[in-house]
């Protein structure tokens, strides 16, 4: 993938293809994140950073709002935040972020999900190392300079804006990402390909024949467990595979 941010356009497409999963784990992430503070998101940026992406994902304003309600309402219910780091078909690197109210059957279900595709769960740390926690947007514009001008202008970190093929990334902390999305928005951008916290690779792989299919159904099979939340990798995956 180097610098582009085609593994994540495959990995929000995976999701949307399943609305119903991708609302559920929105749902969640929002309702522990006014849970953990303040329910008002102009108080609490944790929450208006999950409120934003959510709205990026297409998630509507009545499960945004239900969820804080919630969370309001003093519900008990509560999720762990686990991350497991893991190896796909030839040593590819993995991290499984998650949700989940029962950490045994998580682990379960995603050490299942390793051994049956080729790969193996790994110690925390294992492969952590190889990534950088991004905040990531791209949408379609066709001056850099533009963009990180105005964001300048606005007072906003980044660490940096691209542009190839009239696609504009922004690459930026993870806890700027409130500041550079209402930013963007102040520009007249309202529209975007990404807008995640992700986990981006220093450096890729590639796989080819039955290790990038191998590889492509661990990804699916992780992707549809209902703990997880996000999956990330270093493998450089081909176009035809988006």
């Amino acid at each position: 993938m180097g610098r582009k941010w085609n593994n994540i356009k495959y990995g929000k497409a995976a999701k949307d293809a399943a609305r119903s999963k991708v609302l559920a784990r929105f749902g969640k992430e929002i309702y522990m994140a006014a849970k953990n503070g303040d329910p008002d998101p102009s108080l609490n940026r944790n929450l208006a950073s999950v409120i934003d992406r959510a709205k990026v994902a297409g998630v509507n304003r009545e499960i945004i709002d239900r969820a804080i309600n919630k969370a309001k309402g003093g519900s008990d219910e509560n999720y762990d935040f686990i991350r497991y780091e893991g190896y796909g078909p030839n040593g590819a690197a993995v991290i499984v972020d998650t949700l989940t109210d029962n950490v045994n059957r998580t682990v379960a279900e995603v050490r299942s999900a390793f051994n049956k595709n080729g790969g193996k769960i790994g110690v925390s740390g294992a492969v952590a190392f190889m990534f950088e926690a991004t905040a990531l947007f791209g949408f379609n514009g066709n001056s850099a300079d533009e963009i990180l001008e105005g964001l300048m202008e606005a007072d906003v970190d980044v660490r940096d804006v691209e542009e190839e093929d009239g696609e504009i990334t922004v690459y930026a902390d993870q806890d700027q990402f409130h500041a550079v999305q209402t930013a963007l928005n102040a520009m007249g951008i309202n529209e975007f390909e990404v807008a995640e916290l992700t986990m981006l690779p220093t450096s890729t792989v590639s796989l080819e024949g039955d290790a990038l299919t191998k590889f492509l159904k661990l990804i699916d099979v992780l992707e549809d467990l209902d703990d997880v939340q996000q999956v990330h990798h270093n493998v450089d995956l081909p176009e035809e595979e988006e």
